[in-house]
């Protein structure tokens, strides 16, 4: 068996790998819908899949990407290791989801793949995440404000709900707000794309 000092990037590395899966792109070209990285906001995640496909297609991406974060995670928790240890697996998943070894390092957001990440980690947490992306989308309708409320939640809630997993939490969320930058200045500007 691995010693520690070997299963851990080992698992690591796994996890990016794991995140890299195109899980969009596996969904587009086996139901015959356009890449998503070409159509509707450029983006291979569930939201652009729903524009440009259908709901059964948006689904699947978005369980696929839930799955890999979940997966990621609970290896680490399996073979007992930290929280430390498994929220960096965690954000390992999440880089190879962003930026994917597979897709020329041109991958997603990261939110679903988020959301798997932390219902491992704690679900009341998890819970949160929902439930302020739900709100957010059903109010206003555009799934980019959704994910970065969402997001800006998310270590708010770790530091009441289960402050082992903030740091992890914390350096997620900021990676993910940075990732949608681009989303940031079109609201902004009101050009914002909606569901």
């Amino acid at each position: 068996m691995l010693t520690t000092s070997l299963l851990e990037p080992a698992l690591i590395s796994f996890a990016y790998l794991l995140g890299s899966i195109p899980t969009a792109l596996l969904v587009c070209n086996s139901m015959g819908i356009p890449d998503p990285r070409q159509q509707g906001s450029g983006n291979p995640g569930a939201s652009n899949v729903l524009r440009i496909g259908n709901r059964i297609a948006a689904s699947l991406t978005l369980l696929g990407d839930i799955s890999k974060g979940v997966l990621a995670v609970y290896l680490a928790l399996l073979f007992d290791l930290s929280t430390s240890v498994a929220g960096l697996c965690g954000l390992a998943a999440i880089l190879g989801h962003v930026f994917p070894l597979l897709g020329a390092y041109r991958g997603g957001k990261g939110i679903a793949t988020f959301i798997g990440c932390t219902l491992v980690l704690s679900w009341p947490i998890a819970l949160v995440q929902i439930l302020v992306w739900l709100t957010m989308a059903s109010l206003f309708r555009i799934a980019s404000l959704a994910s970065i409320t969402m997001t800006l939640a998310t270590p708010i809630s770790a530091y009441f709900l289960y402050p082992d997993a903030l740091s992890a939490l914390l350096l997620i969320s900021l990676l993910l707000i940075a990732r949608h930058r681009s989303n940031i200045m079109n609201l902004l500007k009101g050009t914002e794309r909606r569901l």
